[in-house]
């Protein structure tokens, strides 16, 4: 594949096709006159064909520079344009914001951080991505996100972590289950309960699995959704119970609608923050959406 051109020598050869003078040329980009014959020589050498024609004191283009000046002009042009949108991203707010973030954290955390994150920068363009802990890894790892609000990963090396906050995990019952009107947990039915949980495989099941193994117990998953407010509506009605953190049921526990109750004398905690790859400097918008998450997460610990 043949060397790319000089935009430098193309800059030189278009302002001169268009003054018709290397005198002139010399003045507008502030060189010498020997230093722009210079770069038509050498821009000639690299296209392998004689660009101008000297024609008294004028200069003109042969067919080959014609043809040349139609290329070199839609290069600098782009040049131009993508110089004006990188300046555009340098200035205050300009920017764009990838995040990717857990479902539940996209419901209960965004929505209070992005409302403060616009009046700072109202003009950033924003995009979000949902899923689980290792679908948003994956797509760190492909550039589709540049940072990720979830649990803290297992060996992930590659990625900063910056913590938020620590959550417990723990039993969430309708108000007539016989635990709630009990005020505990009966531990003899706990493998008898119907579980409502948000996906199978997720980190969050992982580690109830690994918590309970430790006992030589086995939890019984009977119906799987994809939503948190569905899960909450079903437990209320006593179709099953489900394994949450209380701030995600925040609201439904203070009006007694559903009822939280610990797992057992260990606690399970999990651990929210931010990844990104490691050794990346943060812009200013990401610092910020850093520091509003961190804000939030104090009412949420």
């Amino acid at each position: 594949m043949a060397a790319p051109l000089d935009s430098r020598q193309l800059r030189a050869f278009s302002i001169l096709s268009e003054t018709g003078s290397f005198t002139e040329t010399a003045r507008r980009l502030h060189l010498s006159q020997s230093a722009i014959s210079h770069a038509i020589k050498a821009l000639e050498g690299e296209v392998r064909c004689r660009l101008l024609d000297r024609v008294g004191k004028k200069v003109i283009l042969t067919q080959a520079g014609e043809q040349l000046l139609v290329h070199a002009n839609k290069i600098l042009d782009a040049m131009a344009s993508a110089r004006e949108e990188i300046d555009h991203l340098g200035k205050w707010g300009r920017t764009r914001l990838r995040i990717g973030s857990s479902t539940t954290a996209c419901e209960h955390i965004l929505p209070g951080v992005f409302r403060e994150f616009k009046e700072s920068f109202p003009q950033c363009a924003i995009h979000i991505e949902t899923g689980d802990t290792p679908h948003l890894i994956d797509m760190l790892r492909s550039h589709r996100i540049d940072l990720a609000l979830a649990m803290e990963p297992r060996r992930e090396e590659q990625f900063e972590f910056r913590p938020l906050f620590t959550d417990e995990l723990q039993f969430i019952v309708g108000p007539l289950h016989p635990w709630a009107l009990a005020g505990r947990v009966d531990r003899a039915s706990i493998t008898d309960q119907n579980y409502i949980v948000y996906r199978k495989g997720s980190y969050t099941e992982q580690m109830v699995e690994e918590y309970y193994r430790a006992d030589d117990l086995v939890l019984q998953s009977s119906i799987e959704i994809g939503s948190m407010d569905a899960i909450k509506e079903m437990v209320k009605i006593g179709i099953g119970i489900s394994i949450l953190a209380p701030w995600i049921a925040r609201h439904e526990l203070s009006e007694r609608s559903l009822v939280a109750l610990p797992l057992g004398k260990r606690k399970l905690r999990r651990h929210w923050g931010i990844m990104y790859w490691r050794d990346r400097r943060l812009s200013l918008a990401e610092e910020t959406f850093v520091g509003l998450c961190k804000s939030l997460a104090e009412t949420i610990r």
